[in-house]
Formats: structure tokens, sequence, C-alpha cells
């Protein structure tokens, strides 16, 4: 999924206390993005908030990899969250088969240099820090498939032989014009990774065919990939920094420069690419969607405030800390829901500020927080589809992607410095009939594995699916203003404006 800023400002004053505050003249923003709400009277409408309980819970992300995402290589040290240690592992292969790259094994003269090129997305972390990545080759008996998903907390994959090369960086340079020569000719690249690998591998290369041999790499993928499973990117534990690379583009690839003999005896320079991209076969029946061919690993080692408020054993804290997946989430009850009577509901909006924490500056927010329901075990969620504005049953059937509208609905922090989710239409449900209070889940998810009634009523055999947010994997981390913090006016709470019936 490629990443996407937004901008969504909602203005508000300063808030007295929140608890059931008395019904009182509306003080803040009251547009709804459809239009105005009423204005607070006192005698028609009016306005209270209700109190939150919040918990601090680890999450268990069933999210998996999917391929043409951020992969993440780094590693941080957050005082207030622990350690982060994220590796990479990918496939290689070719646009075409049954055809020698090279002319054929006999054609090279010398292998010049073999270098990776990883095309740089974006970072997370002190970008002044100087980082280590090594290169190995996956080793041909590991589990990893480029048939399969692999969660984020997955354990390592085997690698074979030696390193194969590394490449010291700061992440601060990485879009800076990189200048390079082959021959004669001068390249300028932007925005890549360029890791120089041991000659040998392009050596091992030039060799194979298209032969139905052992070394006949170059008949299929199937048979490249047995040749040569792909390559692992495994960071030193040091640089306090994550960098987030696109496998999927063609600016990623394994090069190998070499000279050629042509006809007439002329040796020419030349480059052969062996991508990620091109290694990756559609689905038949979802021609967008694309075998994976690859994974990201990564390992947390929680400490600090953050495991701390995990291992409270409290059920309502103060803090609430999110850590983006693999992470975790607060758990938001509100109570006084329960007993809320009938009425007209104009607007409801669950507030959520964040507070400050160590090394704020350098370990930001994460992109997009993420509102779901859960069910009364909490292993399930639900989705509310009204208020995300879901693509309805028949839009879903006619193709509409299930996807939700993150401006309307919320889940960006505001010029305020307030995250704000718009739930108006889902507490009107539940003031209305009366159905179960269930708690809310709030995270920070690469992708949230939840229960759409829209698309269960457009496809009946489909239960649960992954709604793409948007985060980039370990990007972020917010701690937050629980529903008994200190400071009244910064606690979880939920703004109702609303008329009696």
């Amino acid at each position: 999924m490629k990443q996407h800023f937004f901008s969504h400002i909602v203005s508000i004053a300063l808030l007295a206390s929140i608890v059931f505050i008395g019904c009182k003249k509306i003080n803040e923003s009251t547009d709804l993005g459809d239009g105005l709400i009423p204005t607070v009277d006192n005698i028609t409408t009016f306005e209270q908030y209700l109190d939150v309980v919040s918990d601090n819970q680890l999450f268990n992300d069933t999210a998996k990899v999917a391929g043409d995402d951020y992969l993440a290589i780094g590693y941080t040290n957050d005082p207030d969250f622990g350690q982060t240690a994220a590796k990479a592992y990918f496939d290689l292969g070719m646009s075409s088969y049954m055809q020698n790259p090279f002319v054929h094994k006999d054609s090279v003269v010398g292998i010049d240099s073999v270098v990776l090129s990883l095309a740089y997305n974006n970072y997370y972390g002190d970008t002044n820090a100087s980082q280590t990545i090594r290169v190995y080759e996956i080793a041909s008996n590991a589990a990893f498939q480029d048939t399969t998903s692999y969660r984020y907390s997955h354990p390592d994959f085997l690698t074979t032989g030696a390193e194969l090369g590394n490449k010291t960086f700061q992440v601060k340079n990485l879009d800076d014009s990189i200048e390079h020569r082959h021959g004669s000719d001068t390249l300028k690249r932007v925005n890549v990774i360029r890791i120089k690998l041991n000659n040998n591998l392009g050596e091992r290369f030039k060799l194979y065919d298209t032969t139905n041999t052992l070394n006949g790499a170059f008949r299929s993928d199937s048979a490249f990939k047995k040749a040569f499973k792909g390559v692992a990117i495994i960071p030193d534990n040091s640089g306090n920094a994550l960098t987030y690379i696109d496998a999927s583009v063609p600016q990623t690839g394994l090069i190998v420069y070499c000279r050629i003999k042509r006809a007439a005896g002329v040796i020419d320079t030349t480059s052969v690419l062996f991508n990620h991209f091109g290694s990756r076969i559609p689905y038949a029946s979802r021609p967008t969607i694309f075998s994976v061919g690859q994974a990201n690993m990564i390992n947390r080692n929680n400490s600090g405030s953050y495991l701390t408020y995990l291992n409270n054993g409290l059920p309502a804290d103060d803090k609430v800390y999110l850590q983006s997946t693999p992470g975790s989430y607060g758990l938001l009850s509100i109570p006084a829901l329960d007993t809320f009577r009938n009425s007209v509901i104009h607007l409801a909006q669950l507030i959520v500020t964040p507070i400050n924490s160590i090394e704020q500056s350098k370990f930001v927010y994460p992109q997009i927080l993420f509102l779901d329901v859960t069910n009364n075990t909490k292993d399930s969620a639900f989705t509310l589809d009204n208020d995300m504005n879901i693509p309805s049953p028949l839009e879903l059937r006619n193709g509409a992607p299930f996807s939700y509208n993150l401006q309307k609905y919320g889940g960006l922090i505001n010029t305020d410095s307030t995250y704000r989710f718009n739930i108006s239409r889902y507490i009107q449900r539940l003031v209305t009939s009366q159905t179960t209070n269930y708690a809310f889940r709030l995270y920070a998810p690469v992708q949230a594995s939840v229960f759409s009634k829209n698309l269960h009523e457009a496809f009946p055999s489909v239960g649960f699916a992954s709604l793409s947010v948007g985060n980039l994997p370990a990007y972020g981390r917010v701690a937050l203003a629980g529903g008994n913090y200190a400071d009244a006016t910064k606690r979880v709470r939920l703004r109702i404006v609303y008329s009696k019936l």
C-alpha cells in the first residue's frame, strides 16, 4: 500500500471538564462535513461529555505483509517504548524466461560488479545516526515461499553462506542524488540504497542456462527461485532509525554489471537486472494482486513506560501507550452509554489527546490511528460501516474497493493536537435500539482484520477481511491521556450533541 498524507482541520476551544458536564452553550466546532448541527440552546439541543475507561493491551496482530507493502529495515532504541529490529526478505526473478539474459553462458568476458539496489521511500527515528545493513542469501531449505503471506511476528528465515555485502549510511542522505559509473556511462540515481555485493554471485548467475537441468535457472520462475531463493537484509543493532524500501518497483533489484563478447568479437559493457517485481505472477482471478515473495520480520523488545503500563494489571489507566503494528491498542469503554436515554444524536465524537513522552520529536506519532469495536471476548473486531463510509453492499458487489473514508471518520492528528473520531451514526443506533455497548479498540495498524456488515451482505461467504489503514509497519508511537488522566481537559472522552425525544 502506498502512503498518502492528508490534512484535516477541526478547531476546538479548551474543555473545562469531562464527566457528564452539564448542558451548556456549545463552544466547539459543529461542522460534521455533511452540514451543520443545530446550535446548543439548552432547550431542544444539548451537549454532554461522557467518561471513557481506558486500558492498555498488547495486540496479537494477525496482519500479514502484502505483495507491494513497504518493508522496514533497521534498529531503534526508544527510551519510552523499547527496542525494535526489522529485517526484510524478498525474492528476485526476471520479466521473462527461456532466454539467457547474458546472451549465453560463454558470452561473459568478465563480471565487473554486482549491486543490490533498494528503492528508498521513508524513514522513522533518528536520521542523523549511521545505519548498517547486511545482505545474505535466503537458504534453499528456508520456509520462505513466494505464495505465502507472512505475519510481522514470523520467526526469521534461514540464510546460507557468508555475507554478500553491506552498506553504512545516514538516512538523511538517502534522497541525495548518487552518481556511479559503468563503462563510459555516468548514471545518477536518487532515493536508492546501492549495496555492492560479492562478484562471486555474478559468476554464479552467468553459468545458469535454459536447459532442463539443475543449472537451468533461466528456464522458469520456479527454476530460478530454486537456484536462488532471494535476499535477506539484516541490520546491525545500531543507528536508531528504520528505513523503508519499496521492493515492488523497478528501482529495486540485483544488477550484474559485466562485459559481453558479441558478434564479430566486439566486447560490450552491459548490465543484467533481476528484480522482485518481475518475478511475481498475478493471480488469475484477481489480476492486480501479485503473489507475495516478501516478508518483514519486526522484533519488539518492550521496555520503559510502555511496558510498565502493559503489565500494571489495572483495568483503568490514566495513560494509553500506542505502538504501531506490531504493537498495542487501547481498550476504551463508555459505561454511561448503557443508560443514555433515547435521543436524536446530532454529533458523537470520540476525542483523544496526545501527551508528552520521551524523545517525542525523534520518535513521532503514528501516521494514522484507527478505531473499531470489539466483541465481548475482545478477540474480534467490527467496523462502524455508516460512520466510516464503507461502500454499500451493492457498490461492493459492483467492484468498489473495501475501504473507508479516513478524513470523514477520523484518525489523523488535527491542528488542535487532538484525534477525533466521528461515530454519530453508531451511537444513534446504540441509544435508539439499545444494542450492546461494546468496548472500542484504538490502535495504529497497517491493516485491520475486521468484520464489516456491508461486506458480509455483499458477499455472504466472507467473514473477516483486511481493511487497509495506511500506516507503515513499526512507524510511530504515541502516549495519550487516558480516561482518568490528571489534567481533565485532556482526558479521552465522548462528546455528544443531541436533542431529547
